[in-house]
């Protein structure tokens, strides 16, 4: 626990990115394979505790620092409020032992203490982690605690981890991204393959790491001559890699999960492709072969939220995936050709299929950028996010590298709305108040229609925090009802109907666009102006 506690003070304290990929690279370096193993799984968002491993609850947390450091239940909670994080707060109010046990690695700390405990009697569960609080100096306490809590984000991403991975061990960034991608169980014997040079039968078995474009900010005129882009729309659904080898078929989202038996049909229309190919593409609601149009967003959710979806579900929200992208073709790997080679083996792929279910993204025509702008200044009337701009000549790469792909969406729909609660943020905002709920009148209430926690500067965010402290009407747990005097400008990409929320409506990706300081909260819109919007 010592190494992986010393870690990860490094990288909490750590501002550069290469910093942080050098103490990553150290680590990995010289721990044991079974730590490194637990470390990589903690680090890119694996949790020991969870509802199926209970090992400690936030309630049961509290008592329990409450009774070893005979402190008030009232404090404890005043205690929490105020440093933001649990798993802080917890190490923050226990002393030092006078003399630290023996140091116990990570991977025993997980496989042979807490996950034996998980699930049984509270007194149980108690005593091993009253018993560690006793025996762990602070750094360790605490990186203990976030094992409990499941909260130990410290501001480095997989990439970077990956990126450490790949230093130390000369394997290729996206090979190591590639093996890492589904579940995995963290072993000593996962990580020896994840960093093998050789080529390893589970290769095959796995996507491709996804490549990701870059937001265009300043509009497409610095790019060149617009005849060296394919343009495409940019489509609002779930991207996915369809995978067809050794016979079967495959759908893997872009979060890394494997979405058998939720799209039967597309499953049954992949099964017609070549054995050995991959594509990347977009799968969307789409209501019939005629529509020219996907349906909202929302209908979508609908299939998402189903692994065995009924006859009804899949009649009322029928499927399909716009390909755009060509990985693999009988076996080959592709992502070093051109995309404009890549795409017409991909039209002439699809045209030998010939399943409705399973199409060409279309390609957009504009002679100039101006005709491009032009096109984008339509692409909500199309139910799309705008358009994508693809270098023609560009290899298939991994990850967010800039240049080559970029998506230049729509400008968002706004709303005035009132901020109605907040509560902490996490990681190095855990202390402070940083995610907002905002609503919109109806009649004379004002109802919740969106949640948001980014936009603002840190200047505001201070300002803000000790406003909403100040202001605090209610408390619900971590969330607090403030006054409804702070007026916001949001921008968000569609509006859709939703019967699952009270205002009847659900906002896609709201953001923050300013802090309205010149309007009152009697000004801020109304909720019949949001409902007009929706599809």
């Amino acid at each position: 626990m010592k190494r992986f506690a010393a870690l990860y003070r490094e990288l909490d304290r750590s501002t550069a990115v290469l910093d942080r990929r050098a103490a990553l690279a150290g680590y990995f370096r010289a721990a044991p394979l079974r730590d490194a193993a637990w470390a990589l799984y903690l680090l890119s968002g694996g949790k020991v505790a969870g509802a199926r491993r209970r090992i400690a609850g936030t309630r049961e947390l509290r008592e329990w620092v409450a009774a070893e450091a005979g402190l008030p239940d009232w404090l404890v909670e005043e205690s929490h409020d105020q440093v933001g994080d649990l798993a802080e707060t917890l190490a923050l109010l226990l002393d030092d032992p006078s003399a630290p046990a023996a140091d116990v690695g990570l991977a025993d700390w997980i496989e042979r203490r807490l996950l034996p405990v998980a699930n049984r009697e509270p007194e149980v569960r108690r005593a091993l982690v009253v018993e560690a609080w006793r025996a762990l100096p602070f750094d360790e306490r605490l990186v203990f605690n976030k094992l409990l809590t499941g909260a130990l984000r410290v501001g480095v991403s997989q990439r970077t981890v990956q990126q450490a991975l790949a230093e130390m061990s000369g394997v290729d960034v996206a090979r190591i991204a590639q093996r890492m991608l589904g579940e995995w169980t963290p072993t000593p014997g996962f990580m020896r393959d994840l960093l093998t040079p050789e080529a390893l039968p589970g290769d095959r078995q796995q996507p491709y790491p996804f490549f990701l474009a870059s937001p265009l900010e300043d509009g497409p005129e610095g790019l060149g001559d617009i005849g060296d882009w394919l343009l495409e729309w940019k489509w609002d659904g779930i991207r996915l890699q369809l995978i067809r080898r050794g016979g079967e078929a495959a759908l893997w989202s872009r979060g890394e999960e494997r979405l058998d038996g939720r799209f039967p049909e597309i499953e049954a229309a992949a099964a017609g492709l070549p054995d050995g190919c991959v594509l990347d593409g977009e799968l969307l609601a789409w209501g019939d072969d005629d529509g020219t149009a996907p349906l909202p967003f929302t209908a979508l959710q609908k299939r998402i939220q189903r692994r065995k979806p009924g006859p009804k579900l899949l009649a009322d929200t029928p499927v399909r995936v716009q390909a755009y992208d060509l990985l693999e073709l009988e076996g080959e790997d592709l992502r070093d050709c051109p995309l404009q080679l890549r795409r017409e083996r991909l039209e002439a792929l699809l045209a030998a299929h010939g399943d409705p279910r399973i199409v060409l993204s279309p390609q957009v025509d504009a002679a100039d950028w101006e005709g491009a702008a032009a096109l984008r200044a339509l692409a909500r009337e199309r139910a799309v996010e705008g358009l994508m701009l693809k270098r023609r000549d560009s290899p298939y790469r991994s990850g967010r590298p800039r240049g080559d792909w970029w998506k230049w969406k729509i400008d968002p729909l706004t709303v005035d709305a009132v901020l109605l609660y907040a509560q902490h943020g996490s990681g190095r905002r855990s202390s402070l108040y940083t995610d907002y709920t905002f609503g919109l009148w109806d009649g004379d209430a004002l109802v919740p229609v969106a949640k948001a926690y980014s936009g603002l500067d840190d200047r505001e965010i201070l300002a803000l925090d000790r406003w909403i402290r100040a202001n605090t009407l209610e408390r619900f747990g971590p969330v607090r009802s403030v006054r409804p005097e702070h007026v916001f400008e949001l921008g968000f990409e569609a509006v859709n109907r939703s019967a699952r929320h009270k205002s009847g409506i659900a906002v896609r990706f709201p953001r923050i666009l300013r802090w309205r300081h010149d309007k009152p909260a009697a000004e801020a819109d109304r909720l019949d102006t949001l409902r007009a919007l929706a599809r």
